[in-house]
């Protein structure tokens, strides 16, 4: 379902990130590569396979996943383009260090926040939207059309209306972030938004348990960035849009780290 500016609804009550990884069935559906490939990032960014130690040889890796040494070439290719693992001649497959790691691979990213046991990933996610998600808003104060605004107000209705419903919410929510982006102009900070935020979506320990009333504090926040917006207060709209964001994951951050301590969803 999507909203008049062409924003697509999401309907899932699905986290993926949850849980583990399903088992390797030999030969199973897919692209065979696709199969080896996450499962390779996930044991790397577990760190299964340490910084500095050697991935297993290909023979073994053929023999675990089923499949053939062209497919595990072209695999360890892509940790290569990855910045996970460097391939070298007499000394295999390495394994390397995590600053190297391209963190927008939306592979790499899932198991990142996968394996986040102290949230730190969560938290870095957080305040990229922050500083990025408060400049868009200041553009948008400056360019929103009259249509725009039209449909950012309608959203804050629509907003309101599921505040007995978490799950409904927090889909609205992302629709009347994706309006403001839109907004901006911005393409390039929208799309890294989505792209970092789509996958964090995806973990419990993201999105929490919010109660009503933390979710009417965050109506009241939404508002307040509407009609900054709209009154085309630029400096207004980029601290209420910071300070929301960063008071929205300190509200659900606590409850995380209590309720599901030492989980690696």
């Amino acid at each position: 379902m999507t909203t008049p500016s062409g924003i697509q609804r999401d309907d899932s009550n699905a986290h993926p990130l949850n849980v583990p990884l399903a088992p390797i069935r030999p030969r199973q559906a897919g692209r065979l590569g696709d199969v080896v490939v996450t499962h390779l990032v996930d044991r790397i960014v577990s760190g299964e396979y340490a910084v500095g130690t050697g991935l297993p040889i290909e023979q073994v890796l053929c023999d675990e996943f089923g499949v053939s040494r062209t497919v595990v070439r072209e695999s360890i290719k892509l940790l290569e383009e990855k910045g996970l693992v460097r391939a070298t001649r007499g000394r295999g497959t390495l394994v390397l260090p995590e600053r190297g790691w391209n963190l927008l691979d939306p592979l790499v990213l899932e198991a990142r926040i996968r394996h986040d046991r102290e949230l730190s990933i969560l938290d870095d996610l957080v305040n990229v939207r922050a500083a990025l998600e408060c400049d868009m808003a200041a553009q948008a104060a400056r360019t929103i059309s009259a249509g725009q605004s039209a449909e950012l107000t309608a959203q804050r209705l629509v907003l309101a209306a599921q505040l007995g419903d978490p799950v409904r919410y927090a889909a609205e929510d992302v629709i009347f972030h994706d309006l403001i982006m839109q907004a901006s102009g911005n393409r390039l900070g929208h799309a890294i938004i989505h792209s970092i935020h789509s996958k964090a979506r995806l973990s419990s320990r993201y999105n929490g348990t919010p109660t009503l009333q933390e979710l009417r504090e965050s109506l009241a926040e939404h508002q307040r960035i509407e009609e900054l917006i709209l009154s085309g207060d630029a400096d207004g709209a980029a601290a209420q849009m910071r300070a929301h964001i960063l008071k929205s994951w300190a509200r659900r951050r606590p409850a995380i780290m209590g309720a599901q301590a030492g989980q690696t969803i």
